[in-house]
Parts: C-alpha cells; sequence; structure tokens
C-alpha cells in the first residue's frame, strides 16, 4: 500500500496546510526577532523541520528505492545523531543540556516540543501528513509566542503545549486504537512480506534506528536454513495456538494477531506470519508509540530497533506531567471509548499478542536527574486511574477471557563473541521437551496441593524470608492450586503459578540484582503484610529519596502499594546454566529469567480480566485460584480490582536457601535445598547443574 495516497485521501485538507506551515518555518532560520539563547534553539529546530520536509518529499516521490545501502545509512545517521551517543550531551533533547542553556523557565518544555518534533521521522516514513502538520504548527505557534512576547511566561507555553495534547487526542489516540486491531495498517506487513530480505536496505525502511545489531541480526539469520528458521517461527505461533486451547478459548473466533518484534528478525517474521495465515489471522504490526499521548514511560511495545540512546528514552518518561490532570484523563478516556467503538468489529476478532522478545543489551542502568518532567502525588493518581479506567474499556471491546498471547526471547548481537553458540542454545531450550516437564512439574504440584503456604528462604548475601499462603481447595482429586505451565503463552518450559492468598503472605523478599523492564536495581528489597507491598527499597541511589521514587515509579506504577499477584516456582535449570557458561544471567530477559528460580510477580494475577474462565491442567484438575481478595472486587467495583500492571521479580537458584511446603498436619515438604531439587521424582532438573 501507498501510504502517502491513503493519507492523502483521508486528509486532503492537510495538504494546504502542509505547503504553508513550510513557508512559515523556512523564513526562521533569516529572522533575528528571538533573541540568544533562545534564537539557537528555533533555528536548530527549524533547520530539523526543514530536513523532515526533505525527507517527506524523498519518500512521497520514490527516490529511495534507488538509494545505495550506504545512501541509506548515511540518511539514518543523519536522522539520529543528534540523540546518539556523546552527542546526547549537547543536545536540545536532553533536558538538563536544555535547562543549562535555556534556563529552569523554559528548559524543560522545550526539550519535550523536540521529542514531539523527532516523531516527524516517523510521520514521513509513514505518510501520516497529519500528525506531521499538527507537530510542525505547534513548534510555530511556540516560535510565534518567543517573537511576539517580551514577557512570556512558562504557563503561555504549558498552555498551548496542553491544548495542542487534548485537542489532537481525537485523531493521535485514535489512529493508535487502530493500527493495534487493523491489518490494513500493514506498513511494516509489506515491508517483512514483499522486501528480498538477503538485501538489507530493507532494515532502513522503517525510518528506525539502524545500528550492528540490526544488521547482524539480520545476517545471522539469513544464514540459517529454512528448517531452523522454521523451528523458530513454529514454535513462536504454536505457542500461541496452545495458549488458546489450554484456556480453553476459541481461536476460531479471531482473525487478527498482533505480532511485536524487534528490527532484524524479518525472516522468522516472515515465516510467523505464514503460519499465522494457515490458522485464519491476519497481522495487525504497528511500531512503538511516538506521540506523548500514547507513550507509556519509556517502555516500548510495538516493533522497535535499538535506542539511539535509552538514557533519552529515560530522561522523558516523565513528559505528561505537563498536560496531566483530571479534565486531560476525562478527554482521553472518552476518546478511547469512542475509538474502540469506532473499531468495534475489529476489536471483537482480536486474538491478542505474539511477542517476539530480544536480550543481549548491554544492561541500561539510568542517570537520575532534576531537571526532568516527573509527576507529582496528584498526578500519580490521576495516572493510576486513567489506566484501570482505560484498561476497563480495553477489555469491554476486546475481551480477556477470549484473547490470548505467546512471547518468545531470542539474543542479538550484543550479548558478545559466543553469540552464534548461545543463539543455538536458546533454540535448544525455546524447544526443550515440554512433556519431560510436565510430568516433573506434576509431581511438584502434588506437593504444594497438600501446603497451606510456602516458606521461601534464601542464602548467602540474600535476605529473603518470605511465607506465602495459599489458596484452600474443596476437592484435590478435581482441583488444584497450581498451573501447569510449559511453551504455550510463555516461552521456555516450564514454572508452577498460583495467584497467592493475600491473607497470611508476608515477609521479605530480596535480590542482590535484577533487571526489570530494561532497569537495573541493586538489592532491591519488598516487604508483605497480608500480601500487599508495605515497603521497599534498593540501593542505586545514594539518596533513600531517590531510590523509593526509583521504586515507586517503576515497579509500583505509582501506586501506593501492590498486592502478590503470583508466586512461581521456575523450573528451567538447563537456561540457569546456559546463563552461568556464558556469564549473561544478567541479561537474560524476565521471560527466561523468571523459569530460574522462584518469581514472585506484584500487580495483577496471571488470570486478570479472565477469572470467570474455568482452566484446567492436563490432569483434567480444575486451577482454583484464578482471584485474590483484591482481583475479586470486580464483583463489586470493578476499578479496585485491577492495576493494569505485573512485574516478576525472580530469586535465582543460587541465592536460595529452601522452598518448603508446610501442611496443615505440621509436615513440612522441601522441594528445592541450597539451589538444587531436593523432592523426589525432580532429579532431572538437577542435570544441567552438572552438564554444564
Amino acid at each position: 500500500m501507498n501510504y502517502y495516497q491513503l493519507f492523502q485521501k483521508e486528509n486532503e485538507e492537510v495538504e494546504e496546510r502542509f505547503w504553508l506551515i513550510k513557508e512559515r518555518i523556512v523564513q526562521i532560520p533569516l529572522e533575528k526577532s528571538v533573541e540568544e539563547p533562545f534564537r539557537d534553539y528555533f533555528v536548530k529546530m527549524a533547520g530539523f523541520v526543514c530536513e523532515m520536509y526533505e525527507l517527506c518529499h524523498r519518500m512521497k516521490s520514490g527516490e529511495w528505492k534507488n538509494d545505495t545501502l550506504e545512501q541509506w545509512k548515511k540518511q539514518n545517521d543523519m536522522l539520529y545523531q543528534d540523540i546518539a551517543g556523546d552527542n546526547y550531551k549537547t543536545s536540545y533533547a536532553n533536558p538538563e543540556y536544555s535547562v543549562k542553556i535555556l534556563g529552569e523557565e523554559f528548559g524543560r518544555i522545550l526539550s519535550f516540543l523536540y521529542t514531539e518534533l523527532r516523531g516527524m521521522i516517523v510521520y514521513a516514513y509513514e505518510g501520516r501528513m497529519q500528525e506531521f502538520v499538527m507537530v510542525a504548527e505547534l513548534f510555530v505557534e511556540i516560535y510565534n509566542m518567543f517573537e511576539s512576547s517580551q514577557n512570556l511566561s512558562y504557563k503561555e507555553v504549558k498552555h498551548a503545549v496542553y491544548w495542542f495534547v487534548s485537542d489532537y487526542t481525537d485523531i493521535t489516540v485514535t489512529y493508535r486504537i487502530r493500527e493495534q486491531l487493523d491489518p490494513e495498517l500493514n506498513f511494516a506487513t509489506e515491508i517483512i512480506t514483499k522486501s528480498d530480505l538477503n538485501d538489507l536496505r530493507y532494515l532502513y525502511y522503517y525510518g528506525e534506528y539502524i545500528t550492528q545489531t540490526e544488521i547482524e541480526t539480520a545476517k545471522f539469520l539469513n544464514g540459517l536454513s529454512q528448517e531452523e528458521i522454521d523451528k523458530m517461527a513454529d514454535t513462536f505461533t504454536e505457542g500461541y495456538r496452545i495458549g488458546f486451547l489450554n484456556g480453553n478459548k476459541d481461536i476460531t473466533k479471531k482473525k487478527v494477531v498482533n505480532i511485536r518484534y524487534c528490527v532484524g528478525f524479518e525472516r522468522v517474521v516472515k515465516k510467523a506470519i505464514e503460519n499465522f495465515e494457515k490458522m485464519g489471522l491476519q497481522p495487525a504490526i504497528y511500531r512503538w508509540a511516538v506521540h506523548t499521548a500514547n507513550k507509556k514511560k519509556h517502555i516500548k511495545i510495538g516493533y522497535y530497533s535499538t535506542s539511539p540512546n535509552k538514557q533519552y528514552d529515560y530522561d522523558h518518561r516523565g513528559d505528561e506531567a505537563i498536560y496531566l490532570d483530571k479534565a486531560f484523563v476525562e478527554r482521553k478516556l472518552g476518546v478511547l471509548r469512542t475509538a474502540y467503538e469506532q473499531y468495534k468489529n475489529l476489536a471483537a476478532v482480536h486474538g491478542g499478542p505474539a511477542c517476539m522478545e530480544i536480550f543481549g543489551e548491554e544492561p541500561f542502568v539510568p542517570q537520575s536527574k532534576k531537571e526532568v518532567y516527573s509527576l507529582n502525588e496528584r498526578q500519580q493518581a490521576l495516572a493510576v486511574s486513567y489506566a484501570n479506567a482505560a484498561g476497563e474499556i480495553t477489555n469491554t471491546y476486546v475481551k480477556g477471557e477470549e484473547r490470548s498471547f505467546t512471547i518468545i526471547a531470542f539474543p542479538v548481537p550484543d550479548i558478545g563473541s559466543d553469540y552464534e553458540q548461545i543463539f543455538r542454545e536458546v533454540i535448544k531450550i525455546n524447544t526443550l521437551d515440554y512433556k519431560l516437564y510436565q510430568n516433573i512439574q506434576q509431581t511438584i504440584i502434588e506437593a504444594l496441593d497438600q501446603g497451606e503456604s510456602v516458606h521461601i528462604l534464601g542464602k548467602g548475601e540474600n535476605k529473603t524470608d518470605l511465607t506465602v499462603a495459599l489458596h484452600p481447595i474443596a476437592d484435590i482429586t478435581k482441583e488444584t492450586k497450581f498451573e501447569n505451565c510449559v511453551a504455550d503463552v510463555n516461552i521456555p518450559v516450564g514454572e508452577v503459578f498460583t495467584s497467592p492468598q493475600l491473607k497470611g503472605t508476608k515477609g521479605l523478599l530480596h535480590v542482590t540484582k535484577v533487571y526489570l523492564n530494561e532497569l537495573c536495581y541493586h538489592n532491591l528489597e519488598v516487604e508483605f503484610e497480608d500480601g500487599m507491598i508495605s515497603g521497599y527499597h534498593c540501593s542505586n541511589f545514594a539518596s533513600e529519596e531517590e531510590n523509593l521514587k526509583y521504586i515507586k515509579e517503576n515497579v509500583l506504577y505509582n501506586h501506593e502499594s501492590l498486592p502478590m499477584g503470583e508466586f512461581a516456582i521456575g523450573t528451567n535449570t538447563t537456561a540457569y546454566m546456559v546463563g552461568r557458561k556464558y556469564d549473561i544471567n544478567d541479561r537474560l530477559p524476565i521471560l527466561i529469567a523468571e523459569k530460574t528460580g522462584p518469581h514472585f510477580a506484584v500487580g495483577d494475577t496471571c488470570y486478570s480480566w479472565a477469572e470467570d474462565t474455568k482452566v484446567y491442567n492436563s490432569d483434567g484438575r480444575e486451577i482454583i485460584p484464578r482471584d485474590n481478595e483484591v482481583s475479586i472486587l470486580r464483583k463489586e467495583d470493578v476499578s479496585k480490582a485491577y492495576f493494569n500492571c505485573h512485574t516478576d521479580i525472580t530469586i535465582p537458584y543460587d541465592e536460595l536457601g529452601e522452598i518448603t511446603v508446610n501442611c496443615k498436619d505440621g509436615r513440612r515438604i522441601t522441594i528445592i535445598e541450597n539451589g538444587r531439587f531436593v523432592l523426589p521424582g525432580c532429579e532431572e532438573l538437577n542435570k544441567p547443574f552438572d552438564i554444564y
């Protein structure tokens, strides 16, 4: 599909605005009506916008089709050079530098404006002219304010930004919903299915930042046999199909699957698309959000490439503080509801996401900066309120009890010189014999079902001392407390998990070092009382205030507390030892890491929005603990039942003293002791400890 033709047809009135605003912007570098230091900022921004106009022309005209690989690389470097590497230190995209040069009053908000201008890269590649023009007009509006007023206030500039974000939500938010649901928005799909994937120019067609990571990944995958590619894709798509089967959900009702991946994996994704089509599913593939109204802090949801600068992403995670108030929340929720109603037929046949994640990048430890925006307490409460209401609206149209998902992960070349060996080890991990694990895990479940609670104790420097209360069951022959999870929605195998009973769940969870959502935590401690977080701490920063803020923002998602939504015992000792062998345990994604020891999720349960759908293990017994004392509130007031977050925290085997089941009759059944499985019937799980 020619995206320029599509959007020009839908927005013909935008064409005139497109050219009129350009005429104004090209004059800015010639004018001297704005004094320094602001003139330098506006001249550089005007230069950037003019480059974006040239980019639009190239993409619209089709000139790019004859560009060489070197020409594509040169253009890509030009688009991202200002925020890449050390250049970011002296970029207006850096709030710290922007405040230093432009002052405290305007530095932050003008840095925010630059991030919105940078979204033009995506709008140019995809032909989204309306959004391109909207941002260009905001830039000119703010420039005119600096040009015409000697006593300009921050409040006036903030007012302009506020109404820009609020007024245009009917365009930005509506489009975001559509691209999540509509296979006809096939910008990425066409790149994947119609490009010659041996010609690496295709990597640049997205407009994403392309590094050696993407190039070497694509080269490596191009060197694999079709049989190996098929094995990877088949594992991925079968996990999705089996997820519906095991969840007692009818996949034949669905027509759309959302595929999320990282640039460079197109050969696998292409085969996955073919597999999904055989299931009757068309792909809806969308990019991570570039407009502020659709972003979720620093987290990228959709397809994406290597970040030019993760500190840049992190610095702008709180930009919504500029405009987040009660009126905006109500406005955005109204648009969200209207958008889903508009696309309700597509929403009804949406099956959920199939996610292909990556790992191996250099771990990111963020720098805390006082110059960045952050939500105040009132705004934190509003953000939580919005997330709850938005989740409820989404579930009304894309019903939780009918949808499923799957997630798989592969390494990228950044992981080191053993990349090829590690990649093949991961393929092995992702395709382990699930029947073997299913049988062993059934043995673990039989022990757990006898218990009232489980005691988890750390060893060495790990201070964990935690008791997890288990829900009672009425008939052990027909009911069970734990799900026997193999390789379906969460690839690879294996784990057994439950939704803990909150009352009686108490103690300290401690991990010496862990990565959650790409952020590092040193000595993370989380205290529980009756299943709810009652305290937390880490040692990332010198200031205790910064440590608490870091956890509240990125683990609690600004909630005052969260319940323990999941307790699981991971059984993939092979994955653990591969991590040890290649010294990559700190780079394993949570998807794999959670299988390498017990893990505890804070937030919603694994069954959120689908608690009333009965789920059974392979032995025919129904898994009973799908609710906890918080999620059950959905029957009275759904706004009190969900937190719209679920973060897994894993204790690695080498930090684990014991996991013991406490039975009602006083018996204690030990499952793991000193990092090894000691429960009879689990001996096979200890073999990788000796093999590797």
